[in-house]
């Protein structure tokens, strides 16, 4: 069982998804806002320069969560929330109180929700490494951590809400 997890929602204007992924995506994500994601689409194209894995996990589940969610019935999603442990519920996006709930639980290493319109990374709860504004991000060829090590930093217009 990995504990290197940790939930992640990402809040843009049309809407907003949550997913788990390992810890690794934290650096990845964070410097993809620093590159100035506007949308999950744009953020997500940015991480994948340093986390391969990334976008293809996250547009996979929103498929597969369309499919299984469509015209408004989430009974499906309703119910991996209910039965699945928290590590294991799929990628879904928030369209009602009970997925807005869920979107917030930290898992295992915490919660970061990445608020790209309002350019704010919220640390609801984050034991696995605090966000700085300068930092360093891992390359990860999509299969392993390679030894590539890019530089990020966060335009002034991004705020990092300190863990609690």
């Amino acid at each position: 069982m990995m504990v290197n997890l940790m939930r992640y929602t990402i809040v843009e204007t049309t809407g907003a998804v949550s997913f788990i992924a390992d810890c690794h995506a934290l650096s990845a994500l964070v410097a993809a806002c620093a590159e100035g994601a506007d949308s999950l689409e744009d953020l997500l194209d940015y991480a994948e320069r340093y986390d391969k894995r990334l976008k293809q996990y996250v547009t996979s589940g929103l498929a597969v969560f369309d499919e299984h969610n469509a015209n408004g019935n989430y009974t499906a999603i309703h119910q991996a929330i209910e039965f699945c442990l928290p590590h294991e519920v799929p990628v879904f996006r928030i369209v009602d109180d009970k997925t807005r709930q869920a979107s917030l639980q930290s898992v295992k290493a915490g919660a970061i929700i990445f608020n790209l319109h309002d350019r704010r990374i919220v640390q609801i709860q984050n034991t696995y490494s605090e966000i700085q504004r300068k930092g360093k991000v891992r390359i990860h060829d999509g299969n392993r951590l390679t030894s590539k090590v890019y530089p990020y930093e966060l335009p002034a217009e991004w705020s990092v809400v300190p863990r609690m």
